[in-house]
């Protein structure tokens, strides 16, 4: 969550003449968006007949896709025949061809544990020789098992029925809530609240199933609100129950108010039916500019429909307009890929398609699709979280003001781009999550839901608790009917129309709580989550949610970012809970930086160790060491923090380094890896931040007068510190290239051996003389030296598998800005006997400031005798 100040509104993109020729010419600066002038030129939009592998043409010389839809270079070796080597070899092969690909599916290296007890912290802290146990449940058979044979036309076909298939899935009833005090049998202290939570639950699904007809068609409010289409016409539905008149306005009707007027019914909903034209064709042009006029108790206001599917702002304009967008069929996107199976473990690529773009300008979803997603691919991640996806005016709000929900930005192209681009991650095995804001609105009432129908109750709360103080921006009324049907049929759409796999919540802990947790410190004391500062109707909503995605779209995934540790978040709904997936794991990042500020002698390994443990059973979590909230203007990545002015003279290769580089470049990879290894069931980074992108992120904004008269300085709109420079990852003269080599050698070690999801962990040293961590996750030891200056040889580490290890990933590498220092061809065969209450151990090198990740050797099979 970004916090930032209101009132300002994104000024227009500068021209791409104003930019350098030069960079121009490299960076195809001719690719931006003509806003509104794009729907009044006679103009085809279509993207129905581009080549489903425009981003791999025959005249890319990077990369090419085969049949599988992995990517392949020109000269790589990798490929099939990966099936039949070692883990460990083709970890290598990727190594030192950093573009390879790598189908893990046929490494047949799921292993399993056996004879081993759990320790468990029931907190979920877990110690010195503590486990854990994941708690990942099997999937269905997925869509992608059925294409095989297909032809394109027939899976086009079978795709498009997916919207149909979705209406005839039935959500489960509700259980008896009850699973959760065997879990945790603390929240037995609280079952008064727990079940009057879970009561209202089951009173909410009741009603909706006995006055809607079930939580599927309430959740298609998009088919009777806003603009929807018949063969006669079309019928637009508004709720606006404080408006005393209204009226649709807009290019259609040459903005007369008093041509088309609306009646209300007796819920407050307004409706007008628009026929067709004598010739056939819709009364609404697509393209057009629309509004809905009313007659409020605050007076007449011009307001954008709230169900708009898009908006644009108009050159020189500062309010956005509403566009009735429903192009020709031949113009329409179609689908061509069905959604990648869902991944067992999550690494997920945080990005922002506005500022992914190595030039100073708002990038497309066109260049997003073509350039990011191959990269993407390639870095080893499975997932890609794309944030500010809803409309926002507010481009510095970094999404998180939204005004328009159902539209996607139109700063980055239309809506048929998008679905391109989500199309284009399902071809490449990619997973797409939105970061959907549910938790708070944009305060803006021109172009925003805020006093839509002239009160400040319609669709949030009234007062005081309707206000976001920090934020600046609206707070939703989750017990309202209405909204409650406005918000899951949201979620369903972006779901539904755009193929979206899941979301990550945003605001989670600000929904659940009427303090927001603002000025709270959370504890752990289970009173601090119980209590009358709790928002029941919020977390109902929340439970409602996550029962409508998983009940008609079982391999979505939602991750909540909650930051107070709600018992009970990643708890299915049956059991009582409510229902995430995944927690993000947002305290790992803030005391990364608290121990940055600190001198390397005052880390403490155990401080660490708890840190990244720190869970709650059976509830997994999304582990990050920094996201987007560490690189806005005003904070610094863990780069920034660890070599400061020095990245801007000493990341030359040519040029001698510092200690001060040479320490950040160590911790960076350091920190990275041990957050992997053991915070959590899923990992995440923000795009530029795997090669330690300098400097910050500070969005293009102009000076701002607060309402007390103090001045907000601004940035004069300069795009500057708003893009990625990928090209320094790329870069082989620059020390950022080992860096995010580094980063590509952990997602790739995670594909091959599925760590961070497997069942078995061990933390077996927490030294803090020698400042070394050593724990087991899977099959893999990993080995972590934190101290300054110190390398120990002979150091022997306890292990549970017997036989011979060998090195698999190696912070310091050469390829990863390393010193070398560790033999790569070395085995290392195990002792018997009991050491750090592990049955096995053997004797490594640790330099200073490294990480080592050893895997044991499967012995080759003996031939068998006929």
């Amino acid at each position: 969550m970004v916090y930032s100040l209101s009132g300002v509104r994104f000024p227009t993109v500068p021209s791409s003449s104003s930019l350098n020729k030069s960079v121009r010419a490299s960076f195809n600066a001719d690719r931006k968006i003509d806003h509104l002038s794009f729907f009044l030129r006679n103009r085809s939009s279509s993207r129905k007949n581009l080549p489903s592998r425009l981003a791999f043409d025959s005249e890319s010389p990077s990369s090419t896709v085969a049949a599988s839809g992995k990517i392949l270079v020109p000269g790589s070796n990798v490929d099939d025949s990966s099936s039949s080597k070692e883990p460990s070899e083709v970890l290598q092969t990727v190594l030192e061809d950093p573009q390879a690909s790598i189908d893990a599916s046929k490494m047949g290296n799921e292993s399993e544990i056996e004879g081993e007890e759990n320790y468990i912290d029931h907190t979920g802290g877990y110690g010195e020789g503590d486990e854990v146990q994941d708690s990942a449940s099997s999937l269905p058979v997925h869509e992608d098992e059925k294409v095989k044979g297909l032809t394109d036309s027939e899976v086009e076909e079978m795709i498009s029925r997916e919207s149909e298939q979705v209406r005839k899935r039935t959500i489960p009833p509700p259980g008896n809530g009850q699973r959760i005090y065997e879990i945790d049998p603390l929240l037995r202290n609280f079952s008064g609240h727990l079940d009057y939570r879970y009561g209202q639950y089951r009173k909410l699904r009741d009603a909706i199933d006995k006055y809607e007809g079930g939580l599927e068609a309430f959740s298609r409010g998009y088919e009777k609100f806003g603009f929807t289409r018949s063969a006669t016409g079309i019928t637009y539905r508004e709720w606006a129950p404080g408006a005393k008149w209204a009226t649709l306005i807009g290019d259609f009707n040459n903005w007369n108010p008093n041509a088309d007027v609306m009646t209300q019914n007796e819920f407050g909903v307004w409706e007008i039916f628009l026929p067709n034209n004598a010739d056939g064709s819709p009364p609404i042009p697509h393209g057009s500019r629309v509004k809905v006029r009313m007659d409020t108790p605050s007076g007449l206001k011009d307001s954008i429909p709230a169900w708009i599917k898009f908006a644009v702002q108009a050159p020189g304009e500062i309010p956005y307009d509403g566009i009735y967008y429903d192009p020709p069929e031949e113009e329409k996107y179609v689908f061509k890929h069905p959604r990648p199976k869902r991944p067992k473990s999550l690494r997920i690529y945080e990005a922002h398609v506005g500022m992914s773009s190595t030039e100073p300008i708002i990038n497309t979803y066109a260049n997003f699709r073509d350039d990011v997603l191959p990269r993407i691919k390639r870095l080893g991640y499975n997932a890609v979280q794309i944030m500010a996806i809803q409309e926002h005016s507010y481009y510095a709000s970094f999404g998180y003001h939204v005004t328009n929900f159902f539209a996607p930005s139109s700063r980055c192209g239309t809506p048929d781009d998008l679905k391109s681009l989500i199309d284009k991650a399902h071809e490449l095995g990619l997973i797409v999550l939105m970061d959907i804001v549910h938790s708070h609105a944009s305060n803006n009432t021109l172009d925003g839901l805020n006093m839509f129908d002239g009160t400040d109750s319609c669709y949030f709360h009234s007062g005081s608790r309707g206000y976001h103080w920090m934020w600046d921006s609206r707070l939703f009324n989750y017990g309202h009917w209405e909204v409650i049907r406005y918000l899951l049929s949201n979620a369903r759409w972006w779901l539904d129309q755009y193929k979206f796999d899941g979301f990550r919540f945003d605001g989670v802990t600000s929904m659940m709580y009427t303090h927001h947790g603002l000025q709270v410190g959370f504890t752990g004391n289970y009173n601090e989550y119980f209590g009358y500062a709790t928002d029941v109707d919020a977390v109902v909503y929340l439970m409602l949610a996550n029962d409508l995605i998983h009940g008609l779209f079982p391999e979505a995934i939602t991750i909540g970012e909650d930051v107070s540790g709600m018992p009970t978040f990643c708890i299915p709904i049956q059991d009582g809970g409510v229902g995430f997936d995944y927690r993000l794991h947002m305290a790992i990042a803030d005391k990364w930086i608290e121990l940055l500020k600190k001198r390397d002698e005052d880390w403490r390994m155990g401080d660490v160790v708890h840190m990244l443990t720190n869970r709650r059973w059976l509830e997994k979590c999304v582990a990050y060491a920094e996201s987007h909230d560490q690189a806005l203007v005003g904070d610094k990545t863990i780069a920034f923090w660890l070599m400061d002015k020095d990245m801007y003279d000493f990341m030359a290769l040519d040029r001698p380094s510092t200690p001060l580089i040479d320490r950040g470049i160590a911790l960076h990879k350091m920190i990275r890896l041990i957050t992997m290894g053991l915070g959590g069931e899923g990992y995440l980074n923000f795009m530029g931040n795997e090669f330690g992108h300098p400097e910050w992120i500070d969005f293009p904004r102009f000076d701002n007068r607060l309402p007390d008269g103090k001045v907000v300085p601004g940035n004069n709109n300069s795009f500057d510190k708003c893009r990625r420079r990928f090209d320094l990852g790329d870069a082989g003269y620059l020390r950022y290239r080992g860096m995010q080599e580094f980063d590509q050698g952990m997602q790739h070690l995670e594909e091959i051996y599925g760590f961070m999801t497997s069942e078995h962990q061990y933390i077996s040293r927490k030294n803090e003389g020698d400042r070394v961590i050593v724990f087991e996750r899977g099959d893999l030891v990993f080995v972590f030296n934190f101290h300054w200056n110190n390398s120990y040889s002979d150091y022997r580490i306890g292990c549970l598998k017997p036989g011979k290890y060998k090195v698999v990933l190696d912070s310091d590498d050469p390829l990863f800005e390393g010193f070398s220092r560790i033999d790569h061809n070395a085995e290392f065969f195990t002792s018997e006997g009991w050491y750090d209450n592990r049955p096995r151990s053997f004797l490594v090198y640790a330099p200073a400031r490294t990480a080592v990740v050893y895997a044991p050797i499967k012995d080759e099979q003996e031939p068998i005798d006929g």
